[in-house]
């Protein structure tokens, strides 16, 4: 009779090998194990009926048989596949968000739920990208940390000063009310309101790789209804994260691809065509809509409001002047 405490570790080391999507032969774990295979066909029963029993813990998870190579492999909902790895990692290594020893700990964990084969398919894949990834510059040891301290304070409703670098490298101390987190354009934001400011319900936004130093106050804060911040609207109809007034606006469109642009701007919507132009409509937060709009050179027209096509009138004038 086996060794009760063995016969539970073996169990143990089946299930976390079938996690990380190794298939199972019940002839090559007896070898391994030096076991009978009827003492792994009972590991393997035990096993599977475990899982049957918690799926209220672990959602739906099977291991299934195939015949075909005689091995049992673990089918699990909340499991991610490999193709599903393969396009976090891509998505991480494409964001340069992240430092290059935060990057590599984190797809290291990754491959570790890959079988030995999937991962060395990966590591092909990536390879390149990681020997030239180039990571943004930054003032802070590590924005995964910033992140996680930021996030902490915001669920306390803690308010917090940072010592940080603004877009001009000048070095500030302000002490603010961490309202959220965003992600776009290779940069984590902290949305906050400014304690004291003239304009309390006017949210300002920091990039967390430029916050130097965090100090958790003890003190608490609450928001008005003015003050909550609608992450998914905001997302929406800001460019860059670039402050700015709300406007509707309008615009001609001539370029090769107009879907490019209703994915660009969300809110986005084609309200006429007419002799290859597209007439562009968008609700839009910030100035940020206008360095999109620039940088689509000649294919854009900005038509309404008036204060906006003269803002941009104004930019191309100077532009045009640096080349006179």
């Amino acid at each position: 009779m086996e060794d009760r405490e063995l016969k539970v570790d073996r169990v143990m080391e089946l299930f976390l090998r079938a996690i990380k999507g190794e298939s199972l032969s019940v002839q090559g774990l007896a070898n391994e194990y030096n076991v009978s295979t009827r003492s792994i066909t009972r590991d393997i029963n035990n096993l599977k009926a475990f899982l049957s029993e918690h799926t209220d813990i672990i959602g739906y998870t099977e291991l299934e048989y195939s015949s075909s190579d005689h091995c049992y492999t673990l089918k699990m909902e909340n499991l991610l596949t490999n193709k599903e790895l393969l396009a976090v990692t891509k998505i991480l290594i494409g964001s340069r968000a992240l430092n290059n020893q935060d990057l590599l700990e984190i797809i290291k964990k990754l491959k570790d739920n890959t079988t030995h084969s999937d991962r060395k398919k990966l590591d092909d894949l990536i390879r390149k990208e990681l020997y030239h990834y180039t990571e943004i510059g930054s003032d802070c040891p590590s924005v995964i940390d910033n992140i996680w301290k930021i996030t902490d304070c915001i669920e306390s409703r803690n308010m917090i000063s940072i010592n940080y670098y603004k877009m001009n490298r000048e070095y500030v101390r302000h002490k603010l009310l961490p309202v959220s987190i965003m992600f776009t354009e290779y940069y984590f934001y902290l949305i906050a309101y400014i304690d004291g400011s003239e304009t309390p319900n006017l949210p300002i936004y920091f990039r967390i790789d430029r916050i130097t130093d965090i100090i958790v106050h003890r003190e608490k804060f609450t928001l008005s209804r003015e003050q909550n911040v609608d992450e998914g609207e905001l997302r929406k109809k800001s460019q860059f994260m670039w402050p700015g007034p709300a406007r509707r606006i309008r615009f001609e469109f001539t370029g090769p691809s107009v879907q490019a642009v209703l994915d660009r701007i969300p809110t986005a919507k084609v309200v006429e065509r007419t002799n290859g132009k597209s007439i562009i409509e968008a609700e839009v937060f910030g100035d940020g809509i206008r360095m999109f709009l620039l940088s689509q050179g000649s294919w854009v027209k900005v038509l309404a409001p008036s204060d906006f096509a003269l803002e941009m009138k104004e930019e191309i004038a100077r532009l045009s002047s640096l080349y006179d």
